[in-house]
């Protein structure tokens, strides 16, 4: 299957460096730019990507707004987006991730880090730049104290247990050798998971399960 992609920045060597790395992937297709929010919800409407990579400093709606249009959904096949910025102040980082977004770069990530975000994102899974990581979790554990709601439908064990997994930054493939399962198990029990607490992804996942006193 052939990723189809868009990307959204507001600078054109940007757009151009990012159109040369995924074009040179074999799995990868870059299938429109756009330089402003109001571009990047048109085009991600009449091209349908599978992932849109958006900045967030762009003209509006900035690239947060544009992230909480596309990945909250409202029309079918909506993409996945993943926040590339150069700024990775905290209330940009948890107003991405709670606006739905699949993963959060720097634009220093590198090619390799690039591509891999986007291949989670399509995988269902999340990226989070390693520098960034360890200042979610912090966040995570001091918000702890403010609580978090337990599900109306008890999770089982086996839920639990792959909570456990998402919540250590393991992908659905290294849940599934953990608990001998298959991966596609490990997918079935997340989408359970998410219904059950009502959260729209696997870093949401992990949020409550800090949150909630679950990991430590």
């Amino acid at each position: 299957m052939t990723i189809r992609i868009l990307v959204a920045d507001d600078q054109h060597l940007v757009r151009a460096g990012f159109r040369m790395v995924l074009s040179a992937e074999s799995d990868m297709e870059v299938v429109a730019e756009a330089a402003d929010g109001a571009s990047a919800l048109s085009l991600a409407r009449e091209t349908r990507p599978d992932v849109c990579l958006v900045d967030i400093r762009m003209p509006p709606p900035d690239g947060l707004e544009v992230t909480r249009r596309l990945a909250g959904g409202g029309y079918p096949g909506a993409p996945k987006v993943v926040v590339v910025t150069t700024f990775d102040l905290d209330e940009y980082v948890y107003t991405a991730l709670s606006n739905g977004a699949s993963g959060f770069l720097l634009k220093d990530a590198g090619p390799a880090l690039l591509t891999e975000a986007v291949r989670a994102a399509v995988r269902g899974d999340a990226m989070v730049a390693p520098q960034i990581t360890l200042r979610l979790l912090q966040h995570f554990t001091k918000a702890r104290r403010r609580g978090a709601s337990e599900p109306a439908e008890p999770l089982t064990d086996r839920e639990e247990e792959v909570i456990q997994g998402i919540a250590r930054g393991l992908t659905n493939p290294e849940i599934a050798a953990e608990l001998y399962i298959a991966p596609s198990t490990v997918k079935t029990h997340l989408g359970s998971v998410q219904a059950k607490l009502g959260l729209r992804n696997r870093v949401e996942v992990a949020a409550w399960a800090f949150r909630s006193g679950r990991v430590e």
